[in-house]
């Protein structure tokens, strides 16, 4: 039975790496979101900078890992059994919670994780000690490490106030001196900026986050922390005088360089601070099986006190180097991180964006509330003031156009995301607090995106929606935490190596389940086609641009209508949907191709009437197109799901055949504006009254099947649903296919004249 704790580690050690790969892409937004939001330098240059400082982070990570081993629990009240119990638990736990999380694409918080996980597991096994001795709770004190543990959940809940407070101080002082304006500011501003950016991050990473490593001098570390003042004043010379030459003699841009080493400190501070997260349960259990197995080898497991957990651990460098090549892999190949990335980037964007969240009551009435009180300060500002703080915060060049390529925010704002995260997690990091460098991180983005006026009022409500969201989920996390861990602990507890196998192999197959979905998902992203937003002020020009809008909108209606009509025909309650969520995010991305329009009218130069009609025209068609193709199917998602009758053969025979003709159509369709043939469009109008000729004679073969008395009221309104949407289907097609030919023929005679 001993080799049991054996297995459990190898398990434990295969977790160990599963979760770095979870947890990394989880965090990969922590340290990535504000290089990649400002486009500064290259995504691979981003990678490469990011990955150097999760391998030095890694080294500097030992002080951390005591936080596993002591820093929830009192070791010596617990057995080796019941602490590898505990260790299981959480890890299992994490792994299945995190990668729930991943899959949602929202970034959730590693360190809350673990510390609730922790606790849950802890917990449980205390009652069930308590329990057996017939004690009372009252002793679960005596179990836990009350003071730490409140310490550690305290400092997590005080980042989220803390890092919002500070980046968004921080990022209003640098904006009001610098601007928007900042590349055409003086040399000085720029030096003075460098410098002190430089200072913040070679003091609180270099010497605070590598203090309990040994890559630098022990007598340097202790130079700095004694003279605190003269360190930070040579360093703020040192590194203004050197950005000023860098601006003055090589015209080297001091933001970007910013930027480079923000996102080095970054990374190496979330490794440092992180990397207990992942592996630190691992190596407090590698280092209870070593004290056992090095004990007395009659005491049993159930008979070996874990006191030994409390003493200080030497560190293991070639582990922790391991687990930073494990992170390093993972950043490189995971397609989750790059999902959770957008979620953080999007939220923070300076510009229009496709709004991923819902309004909802809460960030409704706080939007509101920030208004009331901005409409008292400013009646309390003078005039001047007023004017001097507006135009020091208005953008000086910047274009309305959405464009996939314009960076969400500038350098500044990066700049200060970069250096605020990195300081708050370092600090945390020196005094051996695991600081949710996620909550640090979002936070400041979300505080220096509001202080720099990038939640207008068209967008401020979704921004504050979506930060509700995810600081909901974090806070769903830690109670998701500690009841999942709770339970696993108990199960394995109870039933031994059967629930332990059963879990594993539960957790194995979670996971690549999901591998393989996202895998899919993203395939699927790869190849489908996306809109693209129109920009030229001819009507020639718009229908070159736009063709490729209608194809995709075919294409995609295509697979849709199938799907539906398939799913259907089965009762398949899953595959609609599916369906479903497909329509819904066409849906969405057509109210944003709709949405494009006033920014498309606003930035065309000259007399541009005929140009914007026909582009505000053929979205519309497009926009009617996609809801009905939307309707059809949330009816048929919604009749399945409710139970009601299912269509009889001969229904389902009609409806093929009406897919079968549609389904033509939209290929022919797609192939002519593919080909950007449009010469042929006639014959495909031509062709609209056959098909309604076959819709008008199926609407009365249905009113006959009305009159048995076996017929269905949900079944034949749901019917006569699908047939007048397949018709609007046509007419809205018919229209946007009349509207294209008319102006495609007058732009060739124009070109011949």
């Amino acid at each position: 039975m001993d080799n049991i704790y054996l297995w459990m580690l190898i398990a434990l050690a295969v977790l160990a790496i599963a979760d770095l790969v979870v947890g990394v892409s989880n965090d990969a937004v922590n340290f990535l979101n504000s290089a990649i939001g400002s486009k500064a330098v290259s995504f691979k240059t981003i990678m490469i900078v990011a990955s150097i400082g999760i391998a030095f982070g890694a080294l500097s990570s030992s002080g951390m890992m005591e936080v596993a081993r002591k820093g929830i629990f009192v070791p010596s009240q617990f057995y080796f059994d019941e602490i590898m119990i505990i260790f299981m638990a959480v890890m299992i736990t994490d792994i299945l919670l995190l990668d729930f999380f991943n899959s949602l694409g929202l970034p959730t918080s590693t360190t809350v994780s673990i510390v609730f996980e922790l606790l849950g597991a802890a917990v449980c096994m205390s009652l069930i000690k308590i329990a057996a001795n017939d004690g009372s709770i009252l002793e679960l004190g005596n179990y836990i490490n009350s003071s730490k543990a409140t310490e550690i959940i305290l400092g997590i809940l005080l980042s989220v106030v803390v890092a919002f407070s500070i980046g968004a101080i921080v990022q209003y002082v640098a904006r009001y001196l610098l601007t928007f304006n900042f590349e055409r500011k003086s040399i000085y501003a720029a030096s003075i900026f460098g410098g002190l950016a430089v200072t913040a991050i070679a003091y609180f990473i270099i010497v605070k986050g590598l203090k309990g490593a040994d890559i630098l001098p022990q007598g340097f570390n202790e130079w700095a922390q004694t003279n605190l003042w003269q360190f930070i004043g040579v360093n703020v010379v040192f590194w203004t005088l050197l950005s000023g030459i860098l601006i003055a003699a090589f015209k080297i841009n001091i933001y970007k360089q910013i930027i480079v080493l923000g996102t080095f400190a970054l990374a190496m501070a979330f490794a440092g601070n992180d990397l207990v997260n992942f592996i630190g349960v691992p190596m407090a259990a590698y280092q209870s099986y070593l004290d056992w197995t090095a004990a007395d080898p009659a005491v049993a497991a159930n008979a070996f006190s874990m006191e030994s957990l409390s003493a200080k651990v030497p560190t293991q460098p070639l582990l922790l180097l391991l687990a930073g090549l494990v992170m390093v892999l993972t950043l490189w190949f995971s397609e989750k991180a790059r999902r959770v990335v957008k979620t953080s980037v999007d939220l923070s964007s300076q510009s229009d964006v496709q709004e991923r969240f819902k309004p909802n009551w809460l960030a409704q009435n706080l939007v509101r509330g920030v208004i009331g009180m901005n409409k008292l300060v400013i009646t309390i500002l003078p005039d001047r003031t007023q004017k001097s703080i507006s135009r020091r915060f208005t953008p000086t060049t910047s274009s309305l156009i959405l464009d996939a390529d314009k960076p969400a925010f500038d350098m500044v704002r990066a700049a200060v995301n970069l250096v605020v995260a990195s300081v708050l997690i370092s600090i945390a990091t020196g005094m051996k607090l695991p600081l949710s460098t996620t909550y640090v991180t979002f936070m400041v983005a979300m505080g220096s995106s509001l202080a720099d006026r990038a939640w207008g009022s068209d967008s401020a409500v979704y921004r504050v929606s979506g930060v509700i969201n995810v600081i909901a989920g974090w806070f769903m996390t830690a109670l998701t935490a500690f009841t999942a861990a709770a339970i696993m602990a108990f199960l394995i507890y109870q039933f031994g190596a059967i629930a332990l196998i059963a879990l594993l192999v539960l957790a194995l197959f979670l996971i690549t389940r999901n591998y393989v979905n996202v895998r899919k998902d993203t395939k699927e992203i790869k190849e489908e086609l996306t809109f693209k937003m129109a920009e030229s002020s001819s009507i020639k020009g718009v229908i070159q641009e736009s063709s490729e809008n209608v194809a995709v909108v075919m294409k995609r209606g295509n697979k849709l209508l199938s799907d539906t009509m398939r799913n259907l025909s089965k009762q398949d309650l899953k595959g609609l949907r599916k369906a479903r969520a497909y329509a819904e995010e066409l849906s969405d991305e057509m109210d944003e191709l709709k949405n494009h329009v006033f920014y498309y009218i606003k930035n065309l130069d000259g007399d541009t009437h005929g140009a914007s009609r026909f582009y505000l025209l053929i979205q519309d068609s497009l926009q009617d197109i996609v809801q009905s193709l939307s309707y059809i199917t949330k009816a048929s998602y919604k009749h399945v799901k409710n139970g009601h009758k299912g269509l009889r053969f001969n229904q389902i025979r009609d409806l093929k055949e009406i897919e079968s003709r549609l389904l033509e159509i939209f290929a022919r369709v797609e192939k002519e504006f593919k080909n950007q043939t449009l010469e042929n469009l006639p014959e495909i109008i031509e062709a609209k009254q056959e098909f309604y000729n076959f819709i008008s004679d199926d609407i009365e073969r249905q009113i006959a099947r009305t009159k048995d008395p076996e017929s269905s009221p949900k079944n034949t309104t749901l019917y006569f649903s699908l047939l007048l949407e397949c018709k609007d289907i046509v007419e809205a097609l018919t229209l946007l296919l009349e509207h294209y030919y008319v102006e495609y023929v007058n732009s060739r005679e124009i070109d011949l004249l």
